[in-house]
């Protein structure tokens, strides 16, 4: 496996030396840069080839993680970028999401389970906390999705279910017994017709759809 080079945000230099050490603890990890502010992170980004960003939301001095997000999709869009935070209420959750990052992860969550979820967005997929996922159900149903629903085909619904579930592209079409190829056909549709451009961001998407919610892996 390829190292993972890593750059921390944080506005607090306590949680950013105890987060380098734990990561430096696996060799799949090497942190690059520690940064307190989106400048720094910035700088680094256009310095260091830098693969996972792991951001918290509030960075102090009226400044959040989102106004990094912008910027740095504007600088680096490939940069997987992965929210590491004590909380942010749930509308926050929702933009989060649709600004592309890969995941949501809560601090109070064991160091175990933070290796665990970077494994998983490195892998491609999107990790969000299970205690983020009542409060994405709710604000997304609170603004009403339902021309989405007259716009998808039955395939294209069960494949957004998958994708919910937080199912890899072969596990999807393992559960319908259809082809990986007519999942990737279905996904490209997706993205398509509701014009997002990540799995994270259709996330959005299919939970706006549920009428109860969906229980998301990283449970």
């Amino acid at each position: 496996m390829a190292i993972i080079h890593v750059l921390l945000l944080d506005e607090h230099i306590l949680f950013r030396v105890m987060l380098g050490r734990l990561l430096e603890t696996n060799s799949d990890f090497q942190v690059v840069a520690h940064c307190s502010s989106s400048d720094e992170a910035l700088d680094a980004l256009a310095r260091h080839p830098i693969d996972l960003v792991l951001l918290d939301y509030d960075l102090g001095n009226k400044q959040n993680g989102f106004q990094f997000i912008r910027r740095a999709r504007e600088a680096r869009d490939g940069c997987r970028i992965f929210i590491v935070t004590s909380g942010m209420n749930d509308a926050d959750y929702v933009q989060a999401l649709r600004l592309g990052v890969c995941g949501i992860f809560l601090q109070y969550s064991s160091p175990e389970q933070l290796i665990h979820a970077i494994h998983k967005v490195m892998a491609g997929e999107t990790w969000i906390d299970q205690h983020c996922v009542q409060g994405l159900v709710k604000t997304i149903e609170s603004e009403g999705r339902e021309a989405h629903r007259s716009l998808l085909s039955a395939r294209e619904r069960d494949v957004l279910k998958g994708v919910s579930a937080g199912l890899s592209n072969k596990e999807i079409a393992a559960q319908l017994t259809i082809s990986e190829g007519s999942v990737k056909s279905a996904l490209h549709q997706l993205f398509i017709k509701t014009g997002v451009r990540t799995r994270a961001q259709l996330v959005c998407i299919a939970f706006g759809l549920e009428e109860h919610g969906t229980a998301w892996r990283g449970a």
